[in-house]
């Protein structure tokens, strides 16, 4: 099947190499043409570049950060080229480049696992336009009709005659030509590219060292610099004796950094980055710890415990009237739960490097959202954002973390200090756990009613805890109301912006409200976001009213299910796959969710000895994205999905004591060790017509699924992670 899309003549991008040959095209509506004199980006062009070698060079905008998400873009761009996917090599365009050009390549935010399944539309769109005009162009040298031509492995044939030619011969004329006003995308069922496990183009890069991270940045005449920021939220610089550390080798200069983002610190500047921290180790600084400084985690809990039972709450979900449902119960069931802060910690810890002078300003850096790099940059810089760059490169790890700008605040005020000289700041790993925007930390009261069957009658879920958008976009707040709070548990079209993050059950008495508690903690968008806790909270409690109603822990999930078939249907895959029913004496645990357009389910499997120690052996894990662009990724995110929600499960937690985050590196804030790994099993099953997020959705279903299988072992309830301080047989 071919699907015919109709596009505006403005909704192309066309320039030619500075020799006339090669092609480059893009899809974006009202696009403006480079400036004149900009010769820069006559030559870096929107979506698709074909040289004379033809080499194809598809341009991404989106992060990458081990997600895969540039092999998946490149393979739908390649798909509807109809190009050779041996001679395909990419590169990303810049934030400065895109703003010149109105927005061409939209939207360089990677986060929410949105890089495939809000790009490939356009994308494929302009693979497609570049394959109706490639083959045009082949048409009109040989004075035949188009329609007898055909692409494939960027050769263009001519069926009558067996012309064949090249797209590299053709791609000068093919970018002449008028655009087209309509193109056609396949259906994934003809996909040759797309839709197969192919190598990531990254990974041999990885593997010999060729790729550049933001750590290996290396300029001319670079300095490098190290920064300490107030250890407590809202604190500030106070002074510092700079007269300590000047004559130790390698220093530069000492500076006071206070910017926009919030930062009040102070960095040194040396020849070598390990000079500058050796130095700022040893700078004697005095802070004013501000109002937060007696903040700890016995005033959190308190904070977030008041919101339990408050009076006053944001609601997220509806349905008919627990209160009458609760008064009418034949048993209740409560059940409070906790979360923790968590830190990102990604294996690179936040860097950036910054040439500044007072009319033009640069950056080089690894970040999840190049636009609000270049708006940082800006803004720093006191330099107007058109002449201003950020020059993207690849994440040492993400999570969401490098979606918040504030290390590029840094470099650039420092290298103001030294304008026209490069200044790398590079965080050191304290500085990075102690400073970060961390997990949102909540509690929530679950209670629900049984009748005299065992039917679930009434569930009312209170959350208490932090709101994402009150600290960091409280003009995204609605009457007061964080609806992202209610990720994985929102009502059916309450909100457009949570549409793909619904409920996965029906119940005929509902209520799902926030109680909004936010402590002096930064919170942020941690991989997953609320969906993690969301999950932990209603699928544990779940099995909690499966247990107290006397039925299989399935079973009372489906029927509930009635209306949520693809739910119902990964829920089923991951059971079966698991032998879940066997009477092995296995014990298992199972957790399902809908959130970012996918639909996941596992089923973990644990063994917890006679002394308390646990030993999680296996997780079957389902995933239904819709469209698979490409299966082994999909398969590697699922597996890294569970490394990373089982760490937090584990061991993830960040404490305070006198307003200071207290785990300031890996001895403190451990990971998931290869040897403690379970086997991942992963169920690939896109049901079509859609395309959902892989990258964070399954991390949600890891630790309850764990959790559940705990009681199935032990019979205890953890309600409150991380589990490292647990006795599970106490």
């Amino acid at each position: 099947m071919i699907e015919q899309h109709n596009i505006s003549r403005r909704g192309f991008l066309i320039g030619t190499t500075a020799a006339g040959i090669g092609m480059s095209i893009g899809f974006f509506p009202s696009v403006a043409a480079a400036a004149p004199g900009e010769s820069n980006l006559d030559e870096v062009n929107a979506w698709v570049h074909i040289a004379a070698d033809d080499t194809v060079t598809v341009r991404i905008a989106r992060s990458e950060m081990g997600q895969g998400t540039l092999t998946g873009l490149a393979q739908l761009v390649a798909e509807e080229l109809e190009c050779d996917w041996d001679n395909v090599t990419w590169e990303f365009p810049t934030p400065g480049q895109n703003l010149a050009r109105e927005r061409v390549w939209r939207d360089f935010s990677t986060g929410g696992s949105r890089g495939l399944r809000s790009s490939q539309q356009y994308v494929r769109e302009g693979g497609a336009a570049a394959r109706t005009m490639l083959i045009q162009a082949a048409a009109d040298q040989w004075g035949v009709a188009e329609a007898e031509c055909t692409a494939s492995k960027s050769v263009i044939t001519h069926g009558p005659s067996g012309k064949t030619t090249t797209f590299g011969k053709v791609a000068g004329a093919a970018s002449k030509l008028p655009i087209p006003e309509q193109v056609l995308l396949k259906d994934p069922s003809e996909w040759t590219i797309a839709g197969e496990p192919l190598k990531r183009l990254d990974t041999a890069d990885k593997l010999t060292g060729k790729l550049v991270y933001g750590a290996d940045i290396t300029l001319p005449g670079m300095l490098l610099a190290s920064i300490k920021d107030c250890p407590v939220l809202d604190g500030k610089l106070v002074s510092y004796d700079e007269s300590a550390i000047k004559n130790m080798p390698g220093v530069r200069a000492v500076v006071k950094v206070e910017t926009a983002a919030g930062t009040s610190g102070v960095a040194v500047v040396a020849d070598t980055w390990w000079q500058a921290n050796s130095a700022l180790e040893k700078l004697p600084i005095k802070w004013d710890l501000g109002p937060n400084a007696g903040f700890n985690d016995e005033k959190l809990t308190e904070l977030l415990e008041s919101g339990l039972d408050a009076d006053e709450a944001y609601k997220g979900n509806w349905e008919g009237d627990v209160k009458v449902a609760f008064n009418q119960a034949h048993r209740m069931v409560e059940g409070i739960y906790k979360c923790p802060s968590q830190s990102h910690a990604p294996m690179e810890p936040m860097n950036a490097t910054a040439v500044w002078s007072k009319d033009k300003c640069e950056v080089w850096c690894p970040t999840q959202n190049g636009e609000s790099a270049l708006a940082a940059t800006s803004t720093a810089a006191g330099v107007p954002i058109e002449q201003c760059e950020v020059y993207k490169t690849i994440l040492g790890g993400g999570f969401g973390r490098r979606g918040m700008p504030d290390y590029v605040h840094q470099v650039v005020a420092i290298a103001k200090a030294f304008p026209g000289t490069p200044i790398k700041l590079q965080w050191s790993r304290e500085e990075d756990q102690l400073h970060g925007f961390y997990h949102p930390t909540t509690m929530a009261k679950m209670r629900g009613s049984l009748d005299a069957k065992g039917n679930l009658t009434g569930l009312h879920m209170r959350i208490s805890g932090q709101s994402i958008l009150a600290a960091l976009m409280p003009h995204r707040l609605v009457n007061g109301t964080d609806f992202a709070t209610f990720q994985g548990v929102v009502r059916p079209g309450l909100n457009p912006s949570l549409d793909q993050h619904q409920i996965s059950y029906k119940f005929p008495n509902l209520l799902v409200d926030h109680a909004m508690r936010n402590p002096p903690i930064r919170p942020g968008f941690w991989r997953g976001v609320n969906v993690n806790q969301n999950a932990i909270y209603l699928e544990c409690f779940m099995d909690e009213l499966a247990h107290a109603a006397g039925r299989d822990a399935l079973e009372f999930r489906l029927a509930h299910m009635k209306d949520h078939p693809k739910n119902a249907a990964v829920l089923k895959a991951v059971a079966q796959r698991s032998g879940w029913g066997s009477d092995d004496g296995k014990a298992r645990g199972l957790a399902t969710l809908y959130a970012f357009g996918s639909y996941v389910a596992a089923c973990a499997e644990v063994t917890v000895d006679d002394a308390g120690q646990l030993k999680i052996d296996r997780i079957v894990a389902a995933t239904d994205c819709g469209t698979a662009v490409n299966p082994q990724q999909i398969q590697a995110q699922v597996e890294g999905s569970f490394v990373y929600g089982l760490s937090a499960a584990l061991y993830g937690e960040i404490t305070f004591e006198n307003g200071q985050a207290q785990q300031d590196n890996f001895h403190t804030y451990p990971s998931m060790l290869i040897e403690d790994m379970p086997v991942v099993e992963t169920i690939v099953m896109p049901s079509g017509g859609f395309y959902g997020g892989v990258g964070e959705p399954t991390i949600a279903v890891a630790a309850p699924s764990v959790l559940n299988a705990i009681f199935a072992a032990t019979g205890k309830r953890v309600r409150t992670l991380p589990l490292k301080d647990t006795n599970l047989r106490a």
